[in-house]
């Protein structure tokens, strides 16, 4: 027996079950992903499948029951304008699925591609993989609402333009930030010292600025257009371990061989410690030549990065002005001027 529609019984036991069945049926195979699948991904040398399963953890059961519903109204007898809609907004709401695990997904792969691989953690990649997906997914919805984007495109391109030409600036700072990350001259992490003054490690590279911590642990937001114009000393390139030049002068009656002897110990001393000097490295000094109060050298020390040459230098200042003391070493007196006046 039917009704007057033909909607009988077993037909709306069929359409009752739908959604509970596609939801079940979604909940098995996510946890198939999670389980099996994703042990295999593990498995194999590339990345790709890692991420994509990592991202449509939620999604499926969300597809099957969007899947459902639309087996639903293919059974369910309603007017053509009510169906229409419906139809539409099964199809909106998974084409909004769509972009946001794209989103997902994109995160995950520059997470994974620049910060890992590419060893560039900066949050540019993000926000524009983020606001690519987001303007396609727009163009997407729509065209499905039957909306032409071709106007659109057409106005985006003109006022693009003067968008372009209002925005010199930011547009300016984006590119150079992109410039800066590709080339690798400057990365997070670095230590770079900027034509101005401006030093520290760099803590990030946004769309906007370079963020870099200095010493005096204080934030210095420095535009990218700046710093890609700027003169730019990093401490970390090509490697982190860097010589340090330690300027001695002391006075002509010493006799320099022993002079030579007790800085190159003292030296040594001060580079036995792992923590800042480079193993294996021997320090010497060299003259740089006769200066009016005495003779002048440099000592050469070999230290592990950048910011290690303050305690190095104040401790090796100390144990040399203590050994130079104990052993006899004359530093030099500078001349003074005695202005004698006659009465």
């Amino acid at each position: 027996m039917t009704t007057e529609t033909g909607f009988g019984p077993l037909r709306i036991l069929l359409v009752a079950g739908i959604a509970p069945l596609a939801v079940l049926l979604g909940l098995l195979l996510q946890k198939v992903l999670s389980t099996r699948v994703r042990k295999l991904a593990r498995r194999t040398s590339a990345l790709w499948d890692d991420i994509l399963v990592e991202s449509l953890h939620g999604f499926v059961v969300l597809w099957f029951f969007l899947v459902g519903l639309a087996a639903i109204l293919k059974l369910v007898p309603l007017a053509p304008e009510p169906l229409r809609i419906l139809q539409r907004a099964v199809g909106l709401a998974g084409i909004l699925s769509a972009v946001l695990f794209g989103v997902r997904f994109s995160k995950k792969a520059v997470r994974l591609y620049v910060d890992r691989v590419a060893d560039v953690p900066a949050s540019i990649f993000k926000h524009v993989a983020v606001a690519v997906v987001y303007l396609l997914g727009f163009l997407i919805v729509l065209d499905y609402l039957g909306i032409s984007i071709t106007p659109l495109l057409t106005a985006l391109g003109v006022g693009g333009l003067a968008v372009a030409l209002a925005l010199q600036d930011t547009l300016s700072n984006l590119f150079a930030g992109l410039n800066i990350l590709m080339t690798k001259k400057i990365r997070p992490g670095d230590f770079v010292r900027v034509e101005g003054g401006q030093e520290g490690n760099v803590t990030d590279i946004t769309w906007r600025n370079t963020t870099i911590r200095g010493l005096d642990n204080n934030l210095i937001l420095i535009p990218n257009s700046r710093l890609g114009q700027a003169v730019v000393t990093n401490a970390h390139l090509p490697e982190k371990e860097m010589g340090l030049f330690f300027p001695v002068t002391v006075a002509y009656e010493n006799d320099l061989a022993a002079v030579e002897r007790l800085t190159v110990e003292v030296a040594r001393e001060i580079l036995s410690d792992p923590a800042r000097g480079v193993p294996g490295f021997e320090p010497y000094i060299r003259y740089t030549g006769f200066t009016d109060s005495g003779v002048a050298f440099n000592v050469v020390l070999r230290i592990r990065e950048f910011t290690d040459q303050y305690p190095v230098k104040h401790e090796f200042f100390r144990r040399l002005h203590e050994r130079y003391r104990r052993e006899g070493v004359k530093f030099p007196v500078p001349p003074r001027a005695v202005r004698l006046e006659r009465e």
